[in-house]
């Protein structure tokens, strides 16, 4: 006896010639569709034998799929180096330990502007999806009017009650600069574009409050900005007719290409300038040292968020809001003590 086919939303959709976003949010009781027409595509739905959802979790065993959507902006990934590619890593992996698969898709910036929304939703490929890199709260409120079994993981929202597993980001840059300024420097600059991700903010607000605690001058004017404003990597353009004695990079890759350049011009570090990166992750061999930085363990914050997002599949209790991981300092040999 031949297994039946499934009934997907896009199935409904093109019964009715609507879109499947105007069907899930019928079947969700989102708003944004009328009292009549929601009638009529939950009344096709139960013909045709689908089985209504429930806050886009599945209603049963039968109905969920095993998987969940990993959601990355195509702008912070690539498959050479890329630190989402790594904690994508961390991630699938304890997902399966959990018995999910990972399915990971790539989101465009024309996609993110447009606000289309993953196939991996409109397909019903997924119980659930993590999006991995910061995304603009119109698509987020885009994603949430229609479906709810996301989390974000390494950013949040102020402007979104959404759910979160972000670094420490604040705390950790905190330490670093602190630890640069106890080995005597008193002139340091941040690398890192202050808005362009809510962790480069933090690692910069981090680093704000470890300078003014010890008395040192800061402004946000002063920083050297590593990417634009939709987080994509712009040249560094470094003072060195004023050089600070030590730069604190929002992220490794970050103090990699600034060592390299500085290097260039001839500079030795860290005997003539300190560096330091967060997140201490750099392929091997892209720099001729090591360097010191922050490290918030990945398969912590996997952890985190599996955790966060099964629960809310399964619909079990759970702590709303961000999560945050805590992490620690890299001591290596970037700094040195004046």
């Amino acid at each position: 006896m031949d297994k039946k086919k499934k009934v997907r939303l896009s199935d409904i959709a093109q019964k009715l010639n609507i879109s499947t976003v105007t069907v899930s949010k019928a079947l969700a009781n989102k708003d944004g569709v009328g009292d009549d027409l929601r009638k009529q595509i939950k009344d096709i739905a139960e013909e045709m034998g689908y089985k209504v959802k429930k806050n886009g979790a599945a209603a049963s065993k039968d109905q969920a799929t095993g998987n969940i959507g990993i959601l990355i902006p195509s702008r912070f990934f690539s498959p050479d180096f890329s630190f989402y590619w790594y904690l994508f890593n961390f991630l699938s992996k304890e997902l399966l330990s959990r018995n999910y698969y990972s399915i990971m898709e790539l989101l465009p910036d024309e996609n993110e502007e447009k606000l289309i929304m993953p196939r991996m939703i409109h397909d019903q490929k997924v119980d659930g999806m993590i999006i991995l890199g910061q995304t603009n709260d119109s698509y987020l409120e885009a994603v949430k009017s229609h479906y709810d079994n996301f989390i974000l993981m390494d950013f949040y929202t102020n402007k979104l009650h959404l759910d979160s597993v972000s670094d420490d980001d604040f705390y950790c840059s905190y330490q670093l600069t602190n630890y640069v300024i106890s080995q005597g420097h008193k002139k340091l600059c941040f690398v890192g574009n202050f808005g362009a991700t809510t962790s480069i903010t933090d690692r910069y607000m981090g680093f704000t409050k470890a300078m003014y605690e010890n008395g040192l001058n800061t402004d946000v004017k002063d920083i050297i900005n590593d990417r634009d404003s939709k987080g994509l990597k712009i040249d560094l353009d470094i003072p060195y007719k004023n050089m600070p004695t030590a730069f604190i990079c929002n992220c490794d890759e970050t103090a990699a290409n600034l060592i390299l350049l500085l290097q260039e011009k001839g500079y030795k570090i860290p005997e003539d300038i300190s560096v330091t990166g967060f997140d201490n992750y750099l392929p091997q061999g892209r720099i001729n040292l090591e360097l010191t930085t922050a490290f918030i363990r990945p398969e912590d914050s996997a952890k985190v968020a599996a955790d966060l997002i099964i629960n809310k599949i399964k619909g079990e209790p759970y702590i709303k809001g961000r999560h945050l991981v805590s992490g620690s300092l890299v001591i290596k040999d970037s700094v040195k003590k004046l």
